[in-house]
């Protein structure tokens, strides 16, 4: 067993806690363990709906705008590989791997795919911190969104509390700057609007 696996795995500092939430959730109606399941393991559409949708609504806005809602898709990406290379370095096992006994609601993840940090959560809150930049409205909403996501990823067993919190830190540390710094492309966004590429990046009357 790694270094890391061994100091965040059955001994993890809040193994207590993962243990505590399992058994919340064997001993929960079917109902709420049915819904959190069903979130934990779709609701990651819900983000790509809203990411399209702030896409959208930015056809309307200023040039910043509509840089940051095209910038936000790509930064979910490059903090799902970055998260991804995280996770292979250090190597974290599963609790539903690392703990006898442990309770889940959906299948536990088979060896070699790590828990540390969530990549759940990182795609979730670097959209919901993206989604923000681009309409504060929105963004708020997605981020409750992002945190029911990481909760439910400890809920149905699959992660530690501290895999989702990690998760959340890199989606919202990493994915403010770079959104933000994305809005600076802005005048090349107007330049677009003025050509072929208008229709998907404006829903302004052109003008006269």
């Amino acid at each position: 067993m790694s270094a890391a696996a061994s100091l965040l795995g059955p001994a993890s500092f809040d193994a207590g806690l993962y243990t505590d939430v399992s058994r919340l959730a064997r001993h929960s109606p079917d109902l709420l363990d049915d819904m959190i399941a069903f979130y934990s393991a779709a609701g990651l559409v819900l983000f790509a709906v809203a990411l399209a949708a702030a896409w959208w609504r930015a056809r309307r806005a200023d040039g910043t705008t509509m840089a940051r809602a095209l910038a936000a898709p790509l930064v979910v990406v490059v903090l799902y590989g970055v998260n991804t290379m995280v996770k292979g370095a250090v190597h974290e096992i599963r609790p539903c791997q690392a703990i006898p006994g442990s309770f889940t609601l959906e299948s536990c993840p088979p060896a070699g795919d790590w828990s540390f940090p969530s990549n759940h959560a990182v795609i979730a809150f670097a959209a919901a911190t993206a989604l923000w930049a681009v309409n504060r409205r929105l963004g708020t909403a997605m981020m409750m969104a992002a945190v029911l996501m990481a909760a439910s990823r400890v809920w149905v067993g699959v992660h530690y509390p501290h895999d989702v919190a990690a998760g959340a830190l890199v989606g919202l540390v990493l994915a403010a700057p770079i959104v933000l710094a994305a809005g600076r492309t802005a005048p090349l966004v107007e330049r677009a609007r003025t050509g072929r590429l208008r229709p998907l990046l404006s829903a302004r009357p052109a003008a006269g």
